[in-house]
């Protein structure tokens, strides 16, 4: 039987996203099964399947669930095994990508929130996500090339060693530019240094910190 965050759930996906024009079935499935008010404060939870993204805490947010789609549904997962995630944040976005990826490495810059992200995943029972506390910026290069990797805030640039850690064939999501304008930008990388560049409109995201991002 269907709770109330059920029902919100369903028809977050039915407007939000589907209406969207998000089509990858996987995403959509992924989207109407995880229950997106488990990674907000309780107080929150009324407003978890609303059109906007919300506060995490530490300045950080949860992004707006259309944008977990499209972000989520640029990056080809489909027969990819490893995915690279830039900032775990409240841990919505790693919790989509391990339904749809076999191992997903993420990294997160502040502890407080990685600890919190890692506590719901355990509840939830991912046993495909491992986290690390660390310069997003720099990658993992430990568990290189990935698949995939996507970034959940914004830089001024692709940060190289994001560049050299993926595979051939994969791709990169990642919000470019200053805090007042950004696009959602995707890189194929098509051979060592050659990418493919494609743009997928406008967004807004928190600054991307670290050694190959902003400064603090």
């Amino acid at each position: 039987m269907m709770n109330v965050y059920d029902s919100k759930r369903q028809y977050m996906v039915e407007t939000q996203i589907v209406a969207r024009g998000i089509t990858n079935s996987r995403v959509i499935d992924a989207m109407r099964k995880i229950p997106r008010h488990l990674f907000l404060d309780e107080a929150l939870w009324p407003q978890a399947y609303e059109d906007h993204a919300m506060p995490i805490g530490e300045k950080q947010t949860i992004s707006q669930p259309y944008i977990v789609a499209l972000m989520t549904e640029a990056l080809q997962l489909t027969n990819k095994k490893k995915i690279l995630e830039i900032g775990t944040g409240s841990g919505y976005q790693t919790a989509i990508l391990a339904e749809l990826a076999e191992q997903v490495y993420s990294i997160e810059r502040i502890p407080s929130i990685a600890k919190r992200a890692r506590k719901i995943f355990d509840k939830l029972q991912y046993r495909n996500i491992v986290i690390t506390i660390s310069d997003g910026t720099s990658g993992w290069r430990e568990h290189s090339p990935y698949d995939g990797i996507i970034v959940t805030a914004a830089s001024p640039n692709v940060p190289k060693p994001l560049l050299e850690q993926l595979a051939i064939g994969g791709q990169i999501v990642i919000p470019i530019g200053e805090e007042s304008a950004q696009d959602l930008m995707v890189y194929t990388k098509e051979d060592i240094n050659d990418f493919k560049e494609e743009n997928y409109g406008g967004c807004r995201f928190v600054k991307l910190v670290g050694e190959y991002g902003w400064r603090e």
